[in-house]
């Protein structure tokens, strides 16, 4: 690519953002100097949203990272009013396709052979153009089909001049990065280049299709034993970092519920299916497959025998995201669990420290106070007033957590947003394969294999137990919880050994029905919220609700 049309796109990038940041200059800083705070406060949600629809057609108009930019910032609800992050949410990577002649020069140049040579059959017509690449439809030469065991593939191709392009734009986006950080507030509360270095690490993983290809053959690995999931094969000898040929696995999308009914298949089994799928990748595997969005997974009707159900298979493409779960953010999010669980303000701090969520000089006391205030509105409710919560209030209450997460030093570590995201559009995908869809039954199988595995116990004991604590719920008095939480809140000291006994079991007994409290209220809010059509929320209340169930299974009765 000409360097004058870089130099242009580098300008026209910095244009923008620097008209954006003009505008907030003027209406955040001179008005509300100005005595016109009110004002300025009441036209900010659509102010926001009008700059998000700004941005969002640039994106549009330019292709390339910048789109990507918008899906990364969409996932950025810690930095991030509601109103920028709604409006990217629907930013789809899907751009005009690219001339089949420039593709077919990058195919040669990278093959070291025409694609005539390579391929018995290539594909004019894209099957899928995204920003970066786009997708060709092939078929391999029969002595090359016979090697890999299949003859059918798809081709993916980067598009002419990518990584000057990647280049470029984020050369642009750190100029814009480093002028942002000269606003205090934001210098305090972001760390605007360590969010450009994991945008970046993320991109260039994007574009180097030998890491998506080891990818999917990780996968491959690790559903090689079931038989009800597929993972395309990739074939090595016509992958390079810019070229990627793989088996042609493309289906039923798994968002064509009338294609998948006609075939016969049982959508709620498939949700099933796709559930665990995932619990596996984040529990056992700790590699998640992190953008299943409908073009990424497709349901695949296999020949069947005469009187028997219909077999299928959940097939999965598209490996260049990935989320790995390390050791730490594992232990993390279950110490974030247990304080949660148990109602611990503390605790859910020290877990933030844990998985790193925390900024250099986060005030931790005020964190912790305002995750007191956060427990104090849901907890010592019966389950008649959580039944009549409306939906209105848990709205309410959810946008001022947001707002107070852009008032705090918080940043979410790349692999939990990517894992949060993933969950969220995994729970939509369930619920609109079958509308019935249970969490909880479905993931009580898998439940009880965790806890087999770390506890060597059986689950009915566990559901048992989890019975009493549902009676323990509607007996043991408010009064007591209210006392409680006086005795911590005004710091009192208790030194006499009788009463120290009295107040850890008592204490052991609170935390158990604090449980239980947080497992109810997140479902509840899960399912207003899903009422109320308000998915993002109802895919993070029912998050919380599932992992305080895990919880719940794993916490034995105190001695």
């Amino acid at each position: 690519m000409q360097p004058s049309r870089l130099r242009s796109r580098y300008l026209r990038i910095l244009s923008f953002f620097a008209g954006a940041i003009t505008r907030f200059i003027l209406w955040e800083i001179l008005f509300r100097r100005l005595g016109l705070k009110r004002w300025v406060r009441s036209t900010r949600p659509e102010r926001l949203r009008k700059e998000a629809l700004r941005f969002r057609s640039l994106a549009v108009r330019m292709g390339g990272v910048m789109i990507k930019v918008g899906q990364f910032l969409s996932s950025r609800l810690d930095v991030l009013p509601a109103e920028i992050t709604d409006e990217l949410a629907n930013l789809q990577d899907e751009v005009p396709a690219e001339e089949f002649e420039a593709m077919h020069d990058i195919i040669e140049a990278e093959l070291a052979e025409s694609p005539d040579a390579a391929f018995e059959r290539l594909d004019p017509q894209p099957l899928a153009a995204a920003s970066l690449g786009q997708v060709h439809r092939a078929r391999l030469h029969p002595k090359q089909a016979k090697i890999q065991g299949f003859r059918e593939v798809v081709v993916k191709v980067q598009r002419p001049h990518i990584r000057q392009i990647v280049e470029t734009d984020l050369a642009a986006l750190r100029r814009v990065g480093a002028w942002l950080m000269r606003y205090r507030p934001v210098h305090e509360h972001a760390d605007v280049p360590a969010l450009l270095r994991e945008f970046a690490t993320t991109l260039y993983e994007e574009i180097d299709y030998l890491q998506e290809a080891q990818n999917a053959e990780v996968f491959f690995e690790n559903f090689r034993e079931d038989p009800a999931v597929h993972v395309p094969r990739v074939v090595r000898e016509l992958t390079t970092r810019r070229v990627l040929t793989l088996e042609d696995v493309y289906a039923i999308k798994i968002t064509d519920y009338a294609a998948i009914t006609e075939a016969g298949i049982d959508r709620a089994a498939v949700a099933t299916k796709l559930l665990e799928t995932y619990l596996k990748q984040i529990f056992e595997d700790s590699f998640v497959h992190a953008d299943p969005h409908p073009g990424n997974l497709f349901v695949t009707p296999l020949p069947a025998k005469h009187d028997e159900p219909p077999r299928w298979q959940l097939t999965f493409v598209d490996f260049g995201m990935v989320a790995r779960v390390p050791d730490a953010l594992s232990d993390g999010l279950r110490e974030l669990v247990i304080a949660v669980g148990t109602r611990d303000a503390g605790g859910v701090v020290h877990a933030y420290q844990t998985l790193e969520m925390l900024l250099p000089g986060a005030d931790l006391q005020v964190i912790e106070q305002a995750e007191a205030q956060a427990f104090d509105r849901f907890w010592g409710k019966s389950m008649q007033e959580l039944r009549s919560i409306s939906p209105q209030e848990i709205r309410e209450f959810a946008h001022q957590y947001r707002d107070l997460l852009l008032n705090m030093p918080f940043q979410i570590p790349q692999n939990l947003l990517y894992l949060a995201r993933t969950v969220a559009i995994l729970s939509g995908m369930c619920t609109g394969l079958d509308p019935e869809f249970n969490l909880w039954t479905s993931l009580a199988p898998f439940a009880k294999k965790l806890v087999e595995q770390e506890a060597g116990s059986s689950l009915d004991f566990w559901l048992d137990e989890l019975g009493q604590l549902a009676q323990t719920l509607l007996a043991l008095p408010a009064q007591t919880s209210r006392i409680l939480t006086q005795v911590e809140s005004q710091g009192l000291l208790l030194r006499a050994p009788q009463v120290v006994r009295e107040f850890r079991l008592l204490s052991g007994a609170i935390d158990r029905l604090a449980g239980s409290v947080v497992f109810t209220a997140f479902l509840i809010g899960g399912t207003l919220m899903w009422i109320a059509r308000e998915a993002f929320i109802s895919q993070v209340f029912f998050g919380v609700s599932g992992l305080t169930l895990l919880w719940l299974l794993f916490k034995g009765p105190r001695k």
